[in-house]
């Protein structure tokens, strides 16, 4: 996370209880399935990973999303490293998540939506991509009440970076936007 005009590198920040989304166990509330079988958002990766890190930092009343963070985001998915699950309808962008894949763990740094469910869409993609590539640790940092409706967890630090080791030691396959289809 980044403060807007701190001077020097981007600072670290670890959340302790850390959240987490099952992976194997993830959760699409009733209400949300149908939603999405209503809509029937077009999924894809990384098609436009700079317009969804732009989206995320629209409107937020925290500014931890600074411009040189977002470009750091940038430059890791230029690298392989981060990726977005977006969620389009009718040639646009309607939501979307983005975050980081090292190893086993993909982090969710943000999410944002323009269409009722259309961030739900990402959310519930990129579960389903991100059990069919073999990913093992979902990292979202912290929990809110929404997150809560999927399974989200928190975890302790200790109990954090003993599943974070595995994580990373672990090896999956590049995620894939026709594993699943929201809905």
């Amino acid at each position: 996370m980044d403060q807007p005009g701190t001077p020097g590198p981007i600072p670290f920040y670890e959340a302790d209880p850390r959240a987490v989304l099952p992976i194997e166990g993830f959760r699409v509330p009733p209400s949300v399935r149908r939603a999405l079988w209503r809509e029937r958002y077009s999924v894809r990766v990384d098609h436009d990973f700079p317009a969804v890190v732009a989206a995320c930092a629209v409107g937020r009343r925290d500014a931890w999303l600074t411009p040189r963070l977002a470009a750091a985001y940038v430059r890791l998915h230029r690298a392989g490293h981060a990726h977005s699950v977006e969620a389009w309808r009718d040639g646009r962008l309607c939501g979307g998540l983005f975050g980081v894949a090292l190893g086993g763990l993909f982090t969710s740094e943000s999410m944002f939506h323009r269409r009722t469910d259309a961030g739900n869409a990402a959310l519930v993609a990129a579960a389903a991509m991100l059990v069919r590539a073999g990913f093992t640790l979902w990292d979202i940092q912290m929990s809110s009440q929404h997150t809560r409706r999927f399974g989200a967890i928190d975890l302790r630090s200790r109990d954090y970076r003993k599943r974070l080791d595995e994580a990373l030691a672990a090896e999956p396959e590049p995620l894939d936007p026709t594993a699943a289809a929201p809905g």
